[in-house]
């Protein structure tokens, strides 16, 4: 017998419960999958930050030189260039002099530049790690008296006209602060009221803050990197501060970051990126570190809710890659896109190599703030056929990802990016990018139940949320070795016994408005793992596809991306009281209820809060109609339809 899924045996799966939040997809906008091809090139090194005054952009990193197409000559320009966002052509008056590596920029109040990073010297003048240039020259603003003095900046976030300033320093504007410090964003001068630090590094080394984000409304700052604690309280590589008034630690940690992921000494901390959602309700954070999951959260992307409270936090979803690291991550118009060298999402079933679920994404992705699930979105980090000589296809990092006002930049250290030559950065645009409408479950309280009653044949029963109607039987020839079924928008899902697939089943979908089901087609060949003729009863609701299976006495669900049509790699067991499972046979969602044959026949409804524990309590189920020589309630297929 095909089980419903195999797993590795040497490999710890995770699992999970049911969450206190259950996110619901909403309406999202992709960019274009095809980069721009006006964005000039640059060699060695790797692009890091990336900012826009007005209609220029700027560009910051570790790389050298800089060439306007792939046939022109080199010009060395080393950490710091702009080009006009429109054209694409590079500036000729905005020429700074650094004598080390940008790592961050934002564009300051007043028409400044904002620059962090690990230089000593700008325009042949003492500027260390931190200075404002004027975007048209590249001239030191020499009013502005920001300064890093004890060691490199990573990261600056900005909000209203308060700059926060992230590192490996121990001294800012001359004042004691240990990787984090808090700026007037007009004139460089230092917060004295910011009194936040990070503290001891992990295995014995020295500590740093990584990445910072600061949440729309400025209430919270979200903080990663290298440290043990944050203003002597213990916060393992993350901390939230709250900045609504005096800033102050947040009563906020988690212990999936404190331990090692696969070597120490090399991925000393894996917290790479965080991003706030669009309404700083959530946050997101990529990770690298390789082996060490699910006990800690290594090589995967986890969401957490801002408003939570604890110790011991969890992630609401964990998209895991594989062993393959995130290196940045970004939110915009509901949407999360992150950058790395991973090769698959969805894949906790496997290490190094892709296992039960993987889908393939190999070094850029789009995923959905509400499960963590790829959408339809897959330009790939690869080159053309014929790249430019002394190029590379394939590299170890997108250290930046960044939502400009034309589309999403990026920043990488290998030159291949959507089958094209894209000489460490460039920018998919959003002309030519698609809105995402999210499907859902029919959410009218009354109108018909389907249920097979034979090879292609369906009753079509009436039902008003309380009782049945007399049912009418409907001949469907394309509906035929079906199982489980579960209704989404204008299309059915089903289980569908196809000979030659590799589980024996697969899950197909069928165009259905209340007269004939359409033609079957596979919902995705990333599925082909999974063996739905298992499951005894479905429904879909939220970004997730809600089951029964043979054998069992649980009732589970599996995020499933309708962009798509991908389904989850990892089962959830929903907590419930008083109902038999394994005798479950047809399931459907309305109006708030579970609607459920049995194999007695009967038909039964039972409220359902998917957020609550338990999710389902039996003891207030109610019958809604017993078996009957007409219908028997007591088949795999059967769904609820307006229709």
């Amino acid at each position: 017998m095909v089980t419903l899924v195999t797993l590795a045996a040497v490999l710890a799966v995770p699992t999970g419960t049911s969450a206190a939040v259950v996110p619901a997809p909403e309406p999202a906008t992709l960019v274009s999958a095809n980069p721009a091809d006006a964005t000039p090139h640059a060699r060695d090194g790797e692009t890091r930050a990336f900012a826009q005054v007005g209609s220029t952009v700027y560009v910051g990193g570790s790389f050298t030189q800089i060439r306007q197409t792939a046939s022109a000559a080199w010009t060395t320009q080393r950490y710091l260039f702009a080009y006009d966002r429109a054209t694409g052509t590079i500036s000729t008056t905005f020429l700074p002099v650094l004598d080390g590596a940008v790592n961050t920029l934002v564009a300051g109040p007043g028409g400044t530049l904002i620059v962090g990073g690990a230089f000593k010297t700008v325009n042949g003048v003492s500027r260390k790690n931190l200075v404002a240039l004027n975007p048209t020259t590249g001239a030191i603003v020499d009013s502005w008296v920001g300064r890093s003095d004890g060691g490199t900046v990573r990261d600056v976030a900005l909000h209203g006209n308060w700059l926060y300033v992230a590192g490996a320093f121990n001294w800012l504007n001359g004042a004691a602060h240990a990787g984090l410090g808090r700026l007037n964003a007009t004139t460089g001068a230092i917060d004295p009221t910011f009194n936040v630090n990070a503290t001891v590094g992990r295995h014995s080394t020295t500590s740093y803050v990584w990445t910072i984000d600061v949440s729309p409304d400025g209430g919270t700052l979200a903080v990663g990197g290298n440290f043990l604690y944050v203003n002597d309280l213990p916060r393992n590589q993350m901390a939230l501060v709250d900045l609504s008034g005096t800033p102050t630690v947040l009563n906020w940690s988690t212990e999936k970051f404190v331990p090692p992921c696969a070597a120490p000494a090399t991925f000393v901390h894996y917290v790479q990126d965080v991003k706030f959602g669009g309404d700083g309700s959530w946050f997101v954070v990529g990770t690298n570190g390789g082996a060490g999951w699910p006990a800690a959260y290594c090589d995967a992307l986890v969401r957490f809710e801002t408003a939570a409270r604890g110790a011991g936090q969890l992630g609401t979803w964990v998209d895991y890659t594989g062993n393959d690291t995130i290196t940045s991550v970004e939110v915009a118009d509901n949407v999360i896109y992150l950058g790395g060298h991973f090769r698959w999402l969805n894949n906790p079933n496997a290490s190094d190599q892709a296992g039960a679920g993987a889908i393939d994404r190999l070094g850029i992705a789009a995923v959905t703030p509400a499960t963590g699930m790829p959408v339809n979105w897959n330009p790939r980090r690869s080159g053309s056929a014929s790249m430019p000589a002394g190029t590379s296809n394939w590299g170890s990092s997108v250290p930046v990802l960044w939502r400009g006002s034309d589309g999403l930049y990026f920043g990488h250290n290998s030159d291949g990016m959507g089958n094209e030559y894209h000489g460490r950065l460039g920018m998919f645009p959003l002309t030519g990018g698609r809105t995402i409408t999210p499907k859902n479950a029919p959410t009218a309280s009354a109108g018909n139940l389907y249920v097979g009653t034979g090879p292609g044949q369906l009753a079509r029963v009436p039902f008003d949320g309380t009782g049945t109607g007399a049912p009418t039987t409907v001949s469907q020839p394309n509906y035929t070795a079906a199982g489980a079924t579960w209704r989404v928008a204008d299309r059915i899902y089903w289980s569908h016994t196809v000979a030659g697939t590799p589980t024996g089943s697969r899950i197909d979908i069928s165009m259905f408005n209340g007269g004939a089901i359409g033609a079957p087609w596979e919902a995705s060949g990333y599925n082909d793992w999974f063996n739905p003729a298992a499951m005894t009863g479905a429904f879909y609701l939220d970004g997730r596809l809600y089951y029964t299976r043979t054998g069992a006495s649980g009732l589970y669900y599996r995020y499933f991306e309708i962009d798509g049509n991908y389904l989850g790699a990892t089962e959830f067991t929903l907590p419930t009281t008083g109902v038999a499972w394994s005798t479950v046979r047809g399931m459907a969602w309305v109006a708030g209820k579970i609607v459920y044959g049995a194999t007695d026949g009967a038909l039964r409804s039972v409220p359902f809060d998917p957020t609550a524990a338990p999710a389902v309590d039996g003891a207030a189920a109610t019958v809604v109609a017993p078996a009957a020589a007409g219908v028997t309630w007591s088949t795999p297929s059967t769904f609820f339809s307006v229709q």
